[in-house]
C-alpha cells in the first residue's frame, strides 16, 4: 500500500512539474473577486501596447522584423512600461509565443493574448464575410476551430496571463469593418441584421461561451475573458455567458465610470476587467493638445478601478484595467 501511495505522489508531482504552469485563477469570496497567481493577488495595471516606428502605418509588424530589431524595440518600450508600473500588455494573436516568454522573463511583464473572434470579418471556405454572421453554421465551426488552434499555440507559454476573445464585437453587429460610428441608441433584445449579413447578439454571446468552454478543456491553467463594448446587451450576456471567467469591457465614459461596476455586479456577477479605458491627449473641441486634461481623467479612472477592487469598499469586482 505504501509503495502505491508513493507511486501516486510521484505521478502527481511529475505531472505538475511537466506542466510547469503557474496557477492563475479567479478567487471570489465575501470581500469580492480577484485574480491570483500561485495564490497571490494580482491587480492588472495594463497597457494596450503596439509598436509603429515613425513613418510606418498599420501594415507594419514588429514581429516580422529581424530578432535584433525586435529586441532593441522591446528593450526601449518594455523598460518604459516597467518604469510606469505596467505589469501586463494586451496583444493580438500575431505575436509569436517566444516573444511573450522573452518579455515575461526579461522584464517581468505578462501578456493578455487576444483573438479577434471575427470582429473585423473573416474568410470561410473562400467566402469573404465583411460582417460576421454568428448564427451561420460554417462560421460557428470556423471560429471554434480557430479558437482551439489559437489556444494550442499559446497554452504552454510562460508569461501568458489570460485569454481574451473579441474586441467590441457587439458594435460589429451594427458597423461595417473597423470603422467607428455612432453607437446605436436603441438596444433591442436581438441586434438587427446589419448590411451584408451580420449575426444576432444572442448567437454571438452563445458562441463566446462555447469557445470559453472549449478553451478550458485544452488549457485549465488560464482564465478566459471576452471583450464587450461597454455594457450593451448586458441582459443577454448575463444569461448566455455563464462559462466565461471574466467580463472584459472597453469603456470610455470620461472622468467617471458611473455605475458600471455595480451594474455588472448586480446583473451579471462576473468579475470585471477594463480591457480599454482612457482619454486622448488631444482635445477635439478646442483642437489643442491637452495633456493635463488627459492626466486628470486617467487619475480619476484609476482611482475608481482601485476603489472597486476586492476589499476596497465599493463593488469589489474590478480586476484592474488596460
Amino acid at each position: 500500500m505504501r509503495k502505491k501511495v508513493i507511486l501516486l505522489l510521484t505521478v502527481l508531482l511529475t505531472t505538475f512539474s511537466m506542466s510547469g504552469q503557474q496557477q492563475i485563477k479567479i478567487v471570489s469570496d465575501s470581500i469580492g473577486s480577484r485574480l491570483t497567481i500561485d495564490s497571490k493577488p494580482f491587480f492588472v495595471k495594463g497597457m494596450n501596447w503596439d509598436y509603429f516606428p515613425v513613418g510606418s502605418n498599420y501594415a507594419y509588424s514588429l514581429w516580422r522584423q529581424p530578432d535584433e530589431v525586435i529586441r532593441t524595440a522591446l528593450h526601449r518600450e518594455m523598460t518604459l512600461l516597467k518604469q510606469m508600473g505596467v505589469n501586463v500588455i494586451r496583444q493580438y494573436s500575431s505575436i509569436p509565443p517566444k516573444w511573450i516568454k522573452y518579455i515575461y522573463e526579461k522584464y517581468g511583464i505578462y501578456t493578455m493574448i487576444n483573438h479577434s473572434f471575427g470582429r473585423y470579418g473573416l474568410v470561410v471556405n473562400g467566402t469573404d464575410y465583411r460582417n460576421t454572421n454568428y448564427c451561420k453554421e460554417e462560421i460557428i465551426a470556423d471560429l471554434l476551430k480557430e479558437t482551439e488552434d489559437f489556444v494550442n499555440i499559446y497554452k504552454d507559454t510562460p508569461g501568458v496571463l489570460l485569454y481574451l476573445l473579441g474586441n467590441e464585437n457587439n458594435y460589429g453587429l451594427f458597423w461595417d469593418g473597423a470603422e467607428t460610428e455612432d453607437i446605436p441608441a436603441s438596444q433591442p433584445p436581438e441586434a438587427p441584421q446589419p448590411p451584408e449579413g451580420g449575426g444576432s447578439a444572442r448567437c454571438m454571446y452563445e458562441l463566446f461561451n462555447e469557445a470559453a468552454r472549449r478553451i478550458k478543456v485544452i488549457d485549465p491553467f488560464h482564465p478566459v475573458a471576452f471583450c464587450n463594448g461597454d455594457l450593451q446587451f448586458l441582459d443577454i450576456i448575463a444569461t448566455t455567458c455563464r462559462d466565461v471567467d471574466i467580463f472584459g469591457v472597453n469603456s470610455y465614459r470620461g472622468d467617471s465610470f458611473d455605475e458600471l461596476f455595480q451594474d455588472v455586479k448586480d446583473k451579471y456577477g462576473k468579475p470585471l476587467l477594463l480591457t480599454e479605458f482612457g482619454a486622448d491627449a488631444f482635445n477635439a473641441v478646442t483642437l489643442q493638445e491637452s495633456q493635463s486634461e488627459q492626466a486628470s481623467i486617467l487619475l480619476s479612472n484609476w482611482q475608481e478601478l482601485y476603489m472597486n477592487a476586492a476589499g476596497n469598499g465599493a463593488s469589489g469586482n474590478c480586476l484592474g484595467g488596460f
